[in-house]
């Protein structure tokens, strides 16, 4: 085990520290990783010597040393021996286009899933639930590389007591399993998991013609992935969220903004429609002409921090994404920490989210 002041934040609950005190901890475990980092991967270390950062040691989070999250498409950044790479993990990517690629040990692969089971649970609770996959299971057959799409069935997975996929292999609504699932689990809480254009053109598009209405009052939907072809077709959040519960009755839509560089640490909605950093990751919101701080209100790049990344040097990445900073520790729905809102890819900024990807082959 590398470190083990980790530890020390998996027994707090993930959204109850107040920024101030969330700051000491993560800064602590971010430092270590730094220097962890620098001593065990060589390009990682030759990034920083061309940044100029030498020291081992930084006094804020926002003074971290940041790499572009492009780096993963270039080089092969990782910090342990290749023996002990359990799982490669891959972004989306079209035809083409480069992927990052982010290799996990048996450590950080266990971190991911605890850390995801902590921030998911505050959302949904800690029971287990049925679990309908709005995707096909063919998504799964190739287990030798995993995509951000199947890594994220598989990490989601964790939480379902039961599992079924609501989409045939031509991506086509299989009403036999929907109705069997809502037959079986009929009335009982549940769980709806898919990538946000997926859902839109496989789950929704396909409802609004069928004639019989699908009762997913009972229902939670967690969702994420890029929302740019929805934009394009001028569906906002709302929309989403309204259209859904029009055709089945959803009231509970959670939408998620993460990535495969920074798997586990993803920052949730809540019901207010802001997203929230966990004691687990944070975000910074930068000026994309000089990188200076952003104030809240501000548009800007976001980075973002995480504590897992162990086996590869993934602690501190500056995204392709544009956001904005809404607010700390006062958020309505009484959740501690930074919530912010992402407004979209950075112009000129590749398409690499796992809806985003999937729809540009559409």
């Amino acid at each position: 085990m590398l470190l083990t002041d980790i530890n020390d934040l998996l027994v707090i609950p993930p959204f109850s520290l107040e920024q101030t005190s969330k700051k000491a901890l993560l800064l602590s475990r971010l430092n270590a990783l730094t220097r962890h980092h620098k001593e065990n991967c060589v390009y990682y270390r030759g990034i920083l010597s061309g940044l100029g950062r030498h020291q081992d040691t930084f006094d804020t989070l926002e003074d971290v040393p940041f790499i572009p999250v492009s780096m993963f498409k270039q080089l092969s950044l990782s910090s342990v021996a290749e023996q002990d790479v359990v799982k490669v993990m891959t972004s989306s990517g079209t035809t083409g286009q480069q992927v990052s690629r982010i290799y996990l040990d048996k450590a950080t692969a266990s971190l991911q899933q605890k850390t995801l089971v902590k921030i998911v649970s505050d959302f949904i609770g800690t029971t287990r639930l049925p679990m309908l996959i709005i995707d096909s299971p063919n998504v799964m057959k190739d287990r030798n590389m995993f995509s951000a799409r199947g890594a994220g069935i598989l990490g989601f997975s964790i939480f379902a007591s039961d599992k079924a996929y609501a989409l045939n292999e031509n991506m086509e609504l299989n009403h036999d399993i929907i109705n069997s699932f809502l037959c079986k689990h009929n009335g009982k809480p549940i769980l709806l998991f898919g990538f946000t254009f997926m859902v839109w053109q496989h789950f929704y598009s396909q409802l609004i013609s069928h004639s019989e209405r699908y009762d997913f009052s009972h229902a939670t939907l967690i969702h994420g992935g890029g929302w740019k072809k929805l934009l394009l077709q001028q569906v906002s959040a709302n929309e989403f969220s309204k259209r859904l519960y029009d055709v089945c009755g959803i009231s509970k839509v959670h939408d998620y903004y993460g990535m495969v560089e920074q798997t586990g640490c993803i920052y949730l909605q809540c019901e207010h429609g802001h997203l929230h950093a966990s004691i687990y990751s944070d975000v910074i919101i930068r000026d994309p002409q000089d990188f200076s701080l952003c104030a809240v209100g501000k548009k800007g790049i976001i980075q973002v921090l995480s504590a897992l990344p162990e086996s590869y040097p993934g602690h501190s990445l500056l995204t392709e994404d544009e956001g904005v900073l809404l607010g700390e520790d006062n958020c309505g729905c009484g959740r501690k920490g930074k919530y912010f809102q992402v407004i979209g890819r950075l112009k000129n900024a590749e398409l690499r989210g796992c809806s985003d990807t999937y729809a540009a082959h559409l």
